[in-house]
């Protein structure tokens, strides 16, 4: 029987270990598409895709399952047709929630983000409710150092239209036509970059309550379960 028992824990954590490194996977493949999509599928001339299939093999991803997500981001999957397509709706408080999919079955991807709207206390609306509040930017993030101060110089030489100074991170915000050189500047610095993507960014921020906040942040957790979402943006403060 105890060593059943010990078995039994073996599974337990064996799981759990899958669970994690699965998310960890999903993580690396919604990046390789975002930055496959937003700059191409040559890893030599888009620094996004290059970072993004780095910390892809850091987690031990195979190279044909990296293969496969920028042959899918860029088209060349043969015999699936994606469609990119994004949902606008209304979390909790009011929030404005944008959802970016990719997926070759639209009647299955917005039925499971129509459900998690729902379910969690908000409501998927119509194309164009909530998209003006948005605009697209290229962001990067760098953890806080003895290196912030050049950071933010070779930032702001090399077409940073903002810094965002966090106690932990610095958030830089550039043009989409200027991300790919300003990324390619700041990683000469060799501060290590956390994030680096071209999305949306909110331009008109609310106030929510931590009750709604919590609620907020329960759906964009189900949203980005779903495996045709590929980014979720929101403008919570």
């Amino acid at each position: 029987m105890a060593g059943h028992n010990k078995w039994s824990k073996v599974k337990h954590i064996k799981a759990k270990e899958d669970a994690k490194k699965g998310k960890l996977f999903t993580k690396a493949v919604k990046d390789i598409i975002s930055a496959a999509k937003a700059g191409g599928g040559n890893p030599d001339t888009n620094a996004a895709l290059r970072l993004a299939i780095e910390r892809a093999k850091a987690v031990s991803m195979p190279q044909s399952n990296i293969q496969r997500a920028i042959d899918k981001a860029t088209g060349n999957l043969q015999g699936v047709h994606y469609d990119e397509i994004t949902y606008e709706g209304y979390g909790p408080g009011g929030v404005a929630v944008m959802v970016e999919c990719l997926t070759d079955n639209k009647n299955r991807t917005v039925a499971s983000v129509r459900h998690a709207f729902s379910k969690n206390g908000g409501s998927l609306g119509e194309s164009g409710c909530v998209s003006w509040m948005f605009e697209k930017k290229g962001v990067i993030s760098v953890p806080r150092s003895e290196k912030d101060e050049e950071v933010m110089e070779v930032a702001m030489d090399n077409g940073a239209t903002d810094i965002l100074e966090f106690d932990e991170v610095l958030v830089i915000e550039s043009e989409p036509a200027d991300f790919d050189e300003l990324l390619k500047a700041i990683e000469k610095t060799g501060v290590e970059i956390l994030e680096s993507s071209v999305g949306l960014v909110a331009t008109n921020e609310i106030d929510v309550d931590d009750q709604t906040a919590e609620k907020v942040e329960k759906l964009i957790d189900m949203l980005e379960e779903i495996d045709d979402v590929q980014n979720v943006y929101h403008n919570m403060k």
